[in-house]
């Protein structure tokens, strides 16, 4: 299986290799399962396949245990001889201990190299998926995304954006007869959102220097493929803040990677993790959009493996075009349950031997039915296969092995510390701060046009009668009946419960102004 990943054994006593084709690898696949079934290990070994195959992976470490790819398994774990048992009874003749190339990755910055990206390039459908605005508050996110581009500003961090968006509202009765509706209600609800984001810690996300695609697709010395973890077990406390970070990342690889066709093997693995959070409430345009990406990257070269508990969570024309799988088994306890396990196996191409929903619920831990892609692109038949043990170390590493990986790492010092060059926030502050200026210098310029003739009125040299003091002194007047009579009617009025009402329509109007 020189061309294959091996997966583990099938057929009558576990004997039949059974093996992931890499030519069909980037054809996209699925590993499902519930919980405590054996997802995580098979994770791990088809990582440590593809990296032993030279090909770059990415994927999300939502319980640390996948930081043991950076070291080899032991003979003193306690699983050892079960682990040799198994290899020998799947025919694993190769097997042996040891490690992945690995680059840790973190949104926090703690248990990884920083990532960010710029407020620009994740974009305003993104954001507002990350912000759950409606569609008028899309809509302002937009406008201010399209005045950006326009007015040469760049928009690297939340700070840019939050900077813009309070000049959009002092604008918004111009900008309203040319986008539409300019709501100061729906600006202060973003900036609301954009402070919930940054509570989560989502701040350090945007802003430079932005990750390097060509830093997830790399290769070590020995020609091994980079196994890129991301740290997402504190990052699972926000999970729309992790959702929206993969599904960048999915189109960022999209939109730069070129054409390369179908490969003999794939140039970049992506594993989602949870995938049932990229979808749960999703907008049908994300969705579409995640469906449309799926369905062109491969010839990219990018294969996309979903791991979630039930392939239910994925929308099924996504779940359609994933022809390499893996399922664990699902358990059926409730009549939904037993419905998606029949919709489960109807989508497999059936083994005479054995009843695939059956197989499905009975299959134990680190058994799975699988169904791989072979020649032509094909489904094979499918197969109760036993996986096969990993070669890494099975569990996580300590926090000193992780901090002196990172010590050592070829990312180390190159997004560490961040930059904060001029951008949206710096140029509108000094448009506001040049206009402040502009108006004192005006207002100086009057007020010292002025002080010559203040002056000479003061030394009685000038008299032109426009000037007028204030005086204490009574003026009494002479009134005629008429005037007299229409005063008091006023005054009275005025006292009166109309007059109230006209007095407080005036200053409700003064100060509604304000």
């Amino acid at each position: 299986m020189a061309d294959s990943i091996f997966l583990g054994g099938g057929g009558e006593g576990y004997g039949t290799p059974q093996g992931l084709a890499l030519k069909y690898a980037n054809r996209h696949g699925l590993i499902a399962g519930a919980t405590g079934t054996g997802k995580t290990v098979t994770l791990q070994i088809l990582a440590e396949g593809f990296s032993n195959a030279g090909v770059p992976v990415i994927l999300a470490d939502v319980k640390g245990d996948l930081s043991g790819l950076a070291k080899p398994g032991s003979p003193s774990h306690k699983l050892h001889d079960a682990f040799t048992s198994r290899a020998e009874k799947i025919g694993f003749a190769d097997y042996c201990y040891h490690a992945c190339p690995v680059t840790f990755w973190d949104l926090y910055g703690v248990q990884g190299h920083p990532v960010r990206t710029t407020v620009a390039e994740m974009g305003p459908l993104l954001l507002s998926r990350l912000l759950e605005l409606s569609e008028a508050q899309e809509g302002i996110l937009n406008i201010a995304f399209r005045l950006a581009d326009e007015d040469a500003l760049p928009l690297l961090d939340l700070k840019d954006l939050q900077s813009l968006l309070v000049w959009i509202g002092e604008n918004r009765t111009q900008l309203s007869l040319r986008y539409g509706n300019v709501s100061p209600a729906s600006i202060g609800a973003i900036q609301r959102r954009l402070l919930v984001l940054e509570n989560q810690g989502g701040a350090g996300l945007f802003g430079e220097p932005a990750l390097a695609l060509s830093d997830l697709m790399r290769c070590d010395d020995a020609g091994k493929g980079v196994v890129n973890i991301l740290a997402a077990d504190k990052l699972m406390a926000a999970p729309g803040l992790y959702s929206t970070f993969l599904l960048w990342l999915l189109s960022e690889l999209f939109e730069e990677l070129p054409e390369v066709g179908d490969p003999e093997k794939p140039r970049l693995v992506f594993f989602f993790d949870e995938a049932h959070l990229l979808f749960e409430d999703a907008p049908k345009a994300l969705v579409d959009k995640v469906e449309q990406v799926a369905r062109l990257i491969r010839s990219k070269g990018v294969g996309i493996y979903f791991v979630t508990q039930n392939p239910a969570d994925v929308p099924e024309d996504i779940l359609g075009q994933l022809g390499n799988r893996i399922q664990h088994a699902l358990r059926a306890f409730t009549a939904r349950d037993r419905r998606n396990l029949k919709l489960a196996a109807e989508t497999y191409r059936e083994n005479p031997r054995f009843s695939t929903g059956e197989a499905i619920r009975e299959v134990g831990v680190g058994e799975a039915v699988t169904s791989m892609l072979q020649k032509k692109g094909v489904p094979g038949v499918v197969e109760r296969t036993l996986i096969r043990p990993p070669g890494t170390r099975l569990g996580p590493l300590t926090v000193q092995e992780r901090e002196e990986m990172l010590k050592n790492s070829d990312m180390a010092g190159k997004y560490d510390n961040p930059l904060d060059r001029r951008s949206a926030y710096e140029i509108l502050a000094q448009r506001a701060e040049a206009a402040a200026e502009e108006a004192e210098e005006s207002e100086a310029a009057a007020e010292e046009a002025h002080q010559p003739m203040a002056r000479e009125f003061n030394a009685a040299r000038r008299y032109s009668g426009s000037r007028v003091s204030r005086s204490s002194a009574k003026v009494f007047r002479k009134k005629d009946s008429f005037t007299s009579a229409m005063s008091e009617a006023v005054i009275k009025e005025l006292k009166g419960t109309t007059g109230r009402r006209i007095v407080r329509g005036i200053l409700g109007s003064l100060f509604k102004g304000r």
